[in-house]
């Protein structure tokens, strides 16, 4: 397995300009915003869509074949595509949460007039939420792929968060018509309690009901 994974870094490596040229962006969004949040959501959601993309090679070089033939298991090789997308979450975040208080730094030197306060705490929050966004897609993404293939399946996945956020913005219209809604203090107090767990907790589940879909899928799969 450590062979699948190692192979996809590989085909990922591509993309380094790519991750640059995001880099960048994300510089010009929170100079013009000075939004410390938007950095670890955009940095978490980016990795976490190019690993991914390892799906675009395997059915571009139709490299399944060939892995069926080592000797591995099916669950070996589905698995190995969930240890790559997890990990791209947690360093997307790791890279978000440390990008941003680097740039706050040096935004804060080169405009000594002009100084931005971080808080730290709203960061991580806003990291668990990019990392648990990016959870979510990846959870619906990987198993859409595996049943439709890597172009359908991502058609499949965006009507699926079409229809999700579709759900959300209807629901957020009746809790506004319900006289309910919570303030960033009141996000706070959950994080202080007991929502990093529950978050965690969530991923977890997600990961683990979309790798037991993706595992069927890909076992009754001819390749």
């Amino acid at each position: 397995m450590k062979g699948l994974i190692k192979k996809d870094l590989y085909n990922l490596a591509s993309y380094k300009t790519t991750l640059i040229i995001f880099v960048c962006f994300c510089v010009f969004g929170f100079a013009t915003t000075e939004s410390v949040s938007i950095i670890p959501i955009l940095m978490c959601t980016i990795i976490g869509m190019i690993s991914l993309s390892t799906f675009n090679y395997d059915a571009s070089s139709k490299s399944d074949k060939f892995i069926l033939s080592l000797p591995l298991t099916r669950k070996e090789i589905v698995l190995s595509k969930y240890v790559l997308a997890i990990l791209s979450v947690f360093l997307g975040a790791i890279l978000g949460f440390l990008f941003s208080i680097l740039a706050v730094f040096c935004l804060n030197i080169i405009r000594p007039d002009h100084v931005i306060s971080l808080n730290v705490q709203s960061l991580f929050i806003s990291t668990m939420g990019g990392m648990f966004g990016i959870s979510f897609i990846q959870s619906i993404q990987i198993p859409c792929v595996y049943k439709w293939g890597a172009e359908k399946g991502r058609i499949q996945m965006f009507l699926v968060i079409f229809a999700i956020i579709l759900l959300i913005v209807v629901l957020s219209f009746w809790f506004m018509n319900m006289g309910i809604s919570m303030d960033e203090k009141q996000i706070e107090s959950f994080f202080h309690t007991y929502g990093i767990f529950l978050l965690l907790f969530l991923m977890i589940v997600m990961y683990t009901i979309s790798y037991q879909i993706s595992y069927r899928i890909f076992q009754k799969k001819d390749v």
